[in-house]
């Protein structure tokens, strides 16, 4: 028998404001054929189906639209919630998609045997048992008690969760010998098992569980393979072959960006167990491109004359202060079919202000001397400081013959190429004059980068 596992698509899911109902489509096409090239018997989808708990109508439509053309491929299709997922509206239409062999588990049943299902062949004899675990909420396995501490509270936590799968392992026990048949068994979950890896930017969500007591990867032992969800990254846990995440189909934040994506295929032959692992094709190009000015307009360059349409991550990472950045790596990337979805600015992230100092408070400090510590705070380069002083020395002379309503002048001072920089705001308004934000909008007790 073969059984396909994947998790985490996450419906409905934007990033930075790009909408990806394209991506999804085009994934969900490629899983239906997979499952009719390889032939398999079973799918499971273990949780995370969606991005939110209320999906819109298209991530609606691209669930539904899929569950029949896979029911039409492959016998039996089972699918628990994950944290992402709303119970209520997952196990809604539950008896009705019982018609078509796809089976919903939206919630912990009170009896953790009820999560056993017995998955039978074309001639009706069982050849499976799916213990269909979803995302178990506090509620479902523990009770609180007056004056926990959060680590009380976790640690029964854990031991909640290995008791519900303890009681599915001994309702397999109890069903083989009710069917006399010595058939495989395979566990689903959404959880974050004990030594699971993740990467920055995957748009995993932290639960709970895993914090300060995870869920070790013993619980699994009663079973022939476990189909997990939650972590982004396909991995095994534990290096054992039969423990897996499948990992998310598309790459949910640059974090991701590179990685290699793929669904499990798994093979029984009795209850011996062989993966293999499908890689899901790229269906959009992500890179994040770190450095300075001229190495992101370089490899910009570079992607254009290449033809590519990678949606790009561009973070700042030199020294100097570049006006408008944002605005000028949109002009490079304007007339191409790249597109850029964020552009972050490290330049001053981590950097700490100077010490506070009861003398030097804003009720005490000149305008010069104010803006002197500014720029001492963002650490500017000497070779700009001059120029920004200049700056600084004109407007406050503008401003105190009162000119255009109290509004800085139009013009601004030459760089040392000639060129002059920037003056008006990019479409976020995040960058003006010439100058990091960051200069202006920094309190005196903290760094921070900035991200648009």
């Amino acid at each position: 028998m073969k059984l396909l596992h994947t998790s985490d698509w996450h419906l409905g899911r934007t990033l930075y404001g790009r909408r990806r109902h394209d991506e999804f489509a085009r994934f969900l096409d490629w899983l239906a054929e997979t499952l009719r090239d390889r032939e398999a018997d079973a799918l499971l989808v273990a949780g995370d189906v969606f991005d939110s708990g209320t999906p819109g109508t298209r991530a609606q439509e691209l669930y539904y639209r899929f569950l029949v053309r896979a029911a039409a491929v492959c016998r039996h299709v089972v699918v628990i919630a994950g944290n992402h997922d709303s119970p209520n509206f997952l196990n809604a239409p539950k008896e009705l998609l019982k018609a078509l062999n796809v089976y919903v588990i939206g919630r912990a049943c009170g009896d953790p045997a009820d999560e056993v299902l017995t998955l039978r062949d074309t001639r009706g004899r069982p050849e499976l048992l799916v213990c269909a675990v979803p995302y178990l909420h506090d509620r479902d396995v523990r009770s609180a008690e007056p004056g926990e501490s959060p680590e009380d509270k976790e640690k029964k936590l854990a031991e909640g969760i290995r008791g519900h799968y303890a009681a599915v392992g001994a309702a397999i026990s109890r069903i083989r010998r009710e069917l006399d048949a010595d058939i495989p068994a395979a566990a689903m979950g959404h959880l974050f098992a004990a030594g699971g890896r993740r990467v920055e930017d995957d748009g995993v969500r932290d639960l709970y569980v895993g914090t300060l007591a995870p869920v070790h990867a013993d619980i699994f032992a009663p079973f022939d393979y476990t189909a997990l969800g939650h972590l982004h990254l396909p991995q095994t846990v534990n290096a054992s072959d039969t423990v897996r995440y499948s990992g998310s189909p598309l790459p949910m934040g640059f974090g991701e960006a590179g990685q290699r994506k793929s669904v499990c295929l798994v093979e029984f032959n009795g209850r011996e167990v062989g993966v293999d692992l499908p890689a899901v094709p790229v269906f959009q190009h992500l890179e994040s491109i770190r450095g300075d000015l001229d190495y992101l307009e370089r490899r910009i360059g570079e992607l254009a004359s290449a033809g590519s349409d990678a949606c790009l991550e561009l973070v700042y990472e030199g020294e100097a202060l570049i006006g408008n950045l944002r605005g000028r790596l949109n002009d490079l990337a304007e007339g191409t079919a790249l597109e850029i979805l964020r552009v972050k600015n490290n330049r001053s992230a981590g950097r700490e202000a100077p010490s506070a100092d009861e003398d030097r408070t804003p009720d005490t400090l000149s305008v010069e001397e104010m803006f002197e510590l500014r720029l001492d705070v963002a650490e500017v380069p000497e070779d700009q400081k001059a120029r920004l002083h200049l700056l600084h020395e004109e407007t406050l002379r503008f401003l105190d013959t009162g000119g255009a309503d109290g509004l800085p002048p139009s013009r601004s001072l030459p760089d040392p190429a000639g060129q002059r920089p920037e003056t008006s705001p990019d479409a976020d308004g995040e960058e003006f004059d010439g100058l990091d934000r960051a200069v202006f909008n920094r309190d005196a007790h903290g760094a921070g980068g900035e991200e648009n």
